[in-house]
This record gives C-alpha cells, sequence and structure tokens, in this order.
C-alpha cells in the first residue's frame, strides 16, 4: 500500500489500483479528492470535513463514493447511492479493497463540551485511521495513524496508546497544530526517546508518499 500524507489529518491511499481518501478536511490539500474512488470521513469537525469540498469531488468525479458516519451523512443529503452511511462494526469493500469501521464517539476536548460521533476505518487488514479518538482495534495491524496532536490529548495518552494497540509502525497524522520543534518533541517521546514503546515512529512530510 502506497500512503501520501495531504496535510494535517487527510491521507491518500493506493492499493491494487484503488485509491482512497481519509478525512480531506479544511487544512488539507486543496487537490487530495483529485481521481479517488471513495472518500472515507471519521467525523464532522472541519479539519476532517468540509460539505462544499464533499459535494464538489462528488460532481467532478464521477467514480468517487462517499463513506461516513450518521451525523456527517446527515450534512450530505442528495448523495443518493454515492453516499454509505457506516457505523461501528461495519464492513465494505471498494474495488477488492476490504474496510473495517470501528469506534463511535470522538474524544473528551472538554467536559462542557458534547461528544460528537466518531469512527476509525482499517484498511485492508494492516492500516488504521481512528480520527480524532484512541480507539483500540480488535485485532493486529501494520500501520496506527496516529493523531499526534489535539485539544483533547496529551503526549502520555499516546504513547499508552501505542502500547496497547502495538503496531508495527506509528506514522503521525493530524498535527497541523505543531511547529516542527512540536513534531520533533512528539516523535522523541512517542518513538524511542521516552517511555518505551517498541514501535518505527516514521513521520511522513506533507506531500510526500511511503509505502506501508
Amino acid at each position: 500500500m502506497r500512503l501520501t500524507k495531504l496535510g494535517h489529518a487527510c491521507v491518500r491511499l493506493e492499493q491494487d489500483g484503488t485509491t482512497l481518501v481519509v478525512d480531506p478536511g479544511a487544512f488539507s490539500d486543496p487537490g487530495a479528492l483529485a481521481g479517488a474512488d471513495a472518500v472515507l470521513i471519521t467525523h464532522e469537525h472541519p479539519d476532517h470535513f468540509v460539505e462544499d469540498k464533499i459535494r464538489a469531488a462528488v460532481q467532478a468525479e464521477p467514480q468517487l463514493r462517499v463513506f461516513a458516519n450518521r451525523s456527517v451523512g446527515g450534512k450530505l443529503d442528495g448523495l443518493g447511492d454515492r453516499l454509505r452511511v457506516v457505523g461501528e462494526g461495519d464492513t465494505f469493500s471498494v474495488n477488492g479493497v476490504e474496510i473495517a469501521v470501528y469506534g463511535e464517539l470522538h474524544a473528551v476536548i472538554h467536559p462542557d463540551i458534547p461528544r460528537l460521533t466518531n469512527i476509525g476505518y482499517l484498511v485492508d487488514g494492516q492500516l488504521f485511521h481512528p480520527g480524532d479518538a484512541l480507539t483500540v482495534p480488535d485485532r493486529p495491524i501494520s500501520t496506527l495513524m496516529l493523531p499526534a496532536h489535539a485539544p483533547w490529548s496529551k503526549t502520555a495518552e499516546l504513547i499508552d496508546y501505542v502500547r496497547e494497540v502495538q503496531p508495527g509502525r506509528v506514522v503521525p497524522v493530524h498535527d497541523a497544530g505543531l511547529s516542527d520543534i512540536g513534531r520533533g518533541m512528539v516523535q522523541n517521546l512517542v518513538g524511542g526517546g521516552g517511555p518505551k514503546t517498541d514501535v518505527s515512529y516514521q513521520p511522513v512530510p506533507d506531500g510526500e508518499t511511503v509505502e506501508v
């Protein structure tokens, strides 16, 4: 699988001729959805989902299908069979690439802020993007897209999350709010300079592609 990071939480995944894009939000590359077969949306926050961007892509890309939870789906009325609402426990396939859905709720930002729904996607049984939650899949995975920085998280929680999931590698996302110094601090703590995690920490600069 080829992974391209396209800004903040957005990644483009290419497997056997099929292209999936996860969370092309307000901080993502404007061309993230060009040529994509499917877009997977974890939740409705604007750094993960922009309604106008999705609608424009559906108009421009006749093959594009949209997968999202019920809250996001409710904002995309009129897309007909181009949209599929999915939730915890669902599985589906995009051109033979198998995807499983995990999780139900966004992490707690503050007790005074209501929690949104949030789902994560396990792609081809190997790469997991949790959105804005520290959801633990029920099977071993090779690549974890780790939300490296958020109003709801602290690095100690990320370390414990990586220890619990025990992926083969971590690729940090959700990091637009960090400077290069901040990214380095998280990498040092989660990737070996802090408490032991025994996991390869592999940052991918925006616009670059790696094999996972």
